[in-house]
């Protein structure tokens, strides 16, 4: 098998050159094993580029402006984080350091909001409810954004679903209220513009206010453009715990009756009432793949989730915004009313906080400066300390703070994240910013993912506890979200795509952030490489910022770029 992989790498390097001269490249990485994607055994050799390509793979001779010395360690192509929510961050710190360290090169954001389309109300209400980090709101569309982005300068590449919460309120706004046909073809024209600027799909997010108020059809009406554009569904779907199992059968609803791929955001099952029915859920997505749906799936990799305390209340008292969320819960009878609910053994609503309890509630992120004493205690540290009740604790906490309140709900069970790492349509994404150990981002906590995530996929659950190749990490880290993104040109290491390439030791790697200490960087990437450019070199951050926007197929730029009649008009 290596002999063939030689004689091919060799094959494609003389393509990059004439025979009997010596090439020049812009950057040589010399002398790795090389994992190229495709999940399979590595090949020892070198990786040249020529501008922001890469011109060969395996045995380069020639020379190169700068060489990179990879012996004794790995060459994967760039890791894609399938749910980033670098949306702000990136603007405060183009730098993405926290994933850069970790190897990788592109952040696909979306996950049922996105960062346009917006109308002028939307962009008031989000300039007031900014935390942390504050910057004005220059753009409208998606599209716009994403350029923002990489014209500021950021070091990874950029993408992202147009979310089906952001189309919603862009045409009926934050209320529980269901569209007219007119308005729902308003919102099936955005979504439309979204994908010929390059969105890869919809996002959703099921559990949260207003998204939860999309009712199937609605969503599948949605769903039914982006496929027909050359996109993707992707869901936070409507329960992860009690109701898995039928949020499941939606999904996959949604994706058959729609003709688009599907991929459920975060698999897991939440509450240790509910762990046992993973089988049952992986039964429902295989037999959705066999019948020849494409069902993927993606996962962060620690027990615990983060998410706000808007997932501990009822959906009902979330309508119409934050704001009149927080006057409600100020009224007795409705307090009364929410807290019966939250207390209710088969709530209607997806109580991710009676999952983990008020003890696995852990408060990291408030934005009034009176409340961040209370980051890294939790939610039952806290009604101790009040002598109220942990509901009680709850409502009042966003009262004071004014937002939702960012938490880590312990919820789920280790057996079953190991077990899901190697699920061979498994990808992998933060569910988090890009951060570094400096303000503002230290001005509130975070959940260890944004720190380590995939640094702990390579080092706890390939090196050691082996539950997957190295080859195969690397694959679902690169080629299998490209290919289930539709991604052009990226994802492996192959000649004439894109040079998105991570350079790190398998013995070495080692995720560092602690539930208790996140704000600690991942070790053991010594070089990343994005379009053609060092943009993490010896560990460190470098000046550039090589990252680009990576639209999807359905982008009018493309030669053959927009939508077509359905989905079915798409080789998938």
């Amino acid at each position: 098998m290596k002999s063939l992989l030689a004689a091919t790498a060799m094959a494609l390097c003389l393509t990059a050159s004439a025979a009997g001269s010596a090439p020049r490249y812009d950057l040589i990485v010399r002398g790795g094993e090389i994992y190229a994607g495709t999940g399979g055994a590595p090949l020892r050799g070198d990786v040249a580029i020529r501008g922001e390509r890469i011109a060969c793979v395996g045995a380069c001779p020639g020379t190169a402006r700068t060489v990179v010395d990879a012996k004794g360690k790995a060459i994967a192509p760039g890791f894609i984080n399938m749910l980033s929510w670098s949306t702000d961050s990136l603007i405060q710190d183009g730098r993405a350091q926290s994933e850069l360290r970790q190897g990788v090169t592109l952040q696909v954001m979306g996950e049922g909001s996105s960062m346009g389309p917006l109308t002028p109300e939307m962009k008031a209400l989000e300039l007031k409810r900014q935390g942390d980090i504050k910057y004005p709101i220059t753009w409208t569309t998606l599209d716009e954004y994403l350029r923002f982005l990489e014209t500021k300068g950021v070091s990874v590449n950029v993408a992202s679903f147009v979310g089906a919460a952001t189309v919603r309120v862009n045409v009926v706004g934050e209320g529980d209220v269901d569209p007219t046909p007119a308005q729902l073809q308003q919102m099936r024209a955005i979504v439309v513009k979204a994908m010929e600027d390059g969105a890869l799909g919809v996002g959703s997010s099921l559990i949260y206010a207003p998204g939860t108020f999309a009712e199937t059809p609605e969503l599948t009406a949605l769903v039914t453009e982006a496929g027909r554009c050359g996109g993707m569904y992707i869901s936070h779907m409507r329960s992860e715990g009690a109701r898995l199992l039928e949020a499941i059968d939606e999904l996959i609803e949604i994706s058959r009756n729609s003709g688009a791929p599907a991929e459920i955001y975060h698999l897991k099952a939440s509450g240790r009432a509910n762990w046992d029915k993973l089988d049952a859920a992986l039964a429902k997505i295989e037999a959705a793949r066999a019948s020849g749906l494409r069902i993927t799936t993606d996962m962060y990799t620690y027990p615990a989730s983060s998410t706000g305390l808007d997932a501990a209340m009822p959906t009902w008292v979330q309508a119409g915004g934050v704001e009149a969320w927080i006057s409600r819960l100020k009224d007795p009878a409705t307090r009364a009313r929410v807290i019966e609910e939250m207390r209710s053994g088969s709530p209607t609503f997806e109580n991710l906080q009676r999952g983990a309890g008020a003890e696995g509630t852990l408060l990291v992120g408030f934005k009034n400066p009176k409340l961040k004493p209370l980051t890294g205690k939790t939610l039952a540290d806290v009604a101790k300390a009040r002598g109220v009740s942990p509901e009680d604790a709850a409502i009042d906490l966003v009262i004071e703070d004014g937002s939702r309140v960012q938490v880590v709900y312990f919820s789920m069970s280790e057996a079953n994240v190991a077990r899901q790492v190697a699920l061979p349509y498994m990808s992998f994404g933060s569910d988090a910013e890009a951060q570094a150990p400096e303000e503002p981002f230290t001005l509130s906590s975070t959940h260890p993912r944004a720190y380590g995530n995939f640094s702990r996929l390579l080092a706890k659950y390939v090196r050691d506890e082996k539950r997957l190749t190295l080859g195969e990490a690397v694959r679902k880290l690169s080629a299998l979200p490209a290919h289930n993104l539709g991604l052009r040109d990226r994802g492996q290491l192959k000649v004439g795509n894109y040079a998105d390439v991570v350079v790190f030791d398998p013995a070495t790697i080692q995720d560092h952030a602690t539930f208790e200490k996140p704000h600690q960087f991942s070790t053991g990437v010594s070089e990343v490489v994005v379009n053609g450019r060092l943009a993490l070199a010896k560990g460190e951050p470098t000046a550039a910022r090589p990252g680009q926007v990576v639209r999807g197929r359905g982008w009018t730029g493309w030669k053959d770029g927009g939508c077509r009649t359905s989905a079915k008009d798409w080789s998938w």
